[in-house]
């Protein structure tokens, strides 16, 4: 089976959110798979995807303490200036964390580590709304 589908998040503030919740409600096809991959993209060059630590909020703002502090604004050597002082950062971290992640899909789930979850990086202040386009290939359940 093959199946494509966009998610629409809404604006989120400035740091790393916690979407593997609502990246799976808006995925009801993944019951359906029994073995298969997620391919999952953001739509957007100034925000990231990625996985990490799921359980302690902490991890997330430790994580966002330390980008802002290796790609801070105001660098006087960046040229793309006229969206902000924050979105030549953004394109920066999020080429650095990625906007793409591909999972394995075990028994209707996305096969996640005990620990894990999928996060969106939002590295503007005001980024706006978000999108991720999911493909999933798999296996039907029998």
């Amino acid at each position: 089976m093959w199946y494509q589908q966009e998610i629409h998040l809404p604006e989120l503030a400035r740091g790393f959110h916690l979407v593997t919740d609502q990246v799976a409600r808006a995925l009801p096809c993944l019951e359906d798979c029994s073995m298969g991959m997620l391919h999952l993209q953001l739509m957007h060059t100034s925000a990231s995807l990625t996985l990490n630590e799921n359980s302690d909020p902490d991890v997330r703002h430790d994580l966002d303490a330390f980008i802002r502090r290796l790609v801070p604004e105001g660098l006087d050597y960046f040229r793309h200036t006229l969206e902000g002082p924050d979105d030549m950062p953004a394109h920066v971290a999020a080429s650095l964390l990625g906007t793409q992640v591909t999972l394995a899909v075990r028994d209707g789930r996305m096969a996640l580590g005990t620990w894990q979850g999928l996060w969106l990086g939002e590295h503007r202040e005001q980024g706006g709304p978000r999108r991720i386009l999911a493909t999933l290939n798999g296996c039907e359940a029998r």
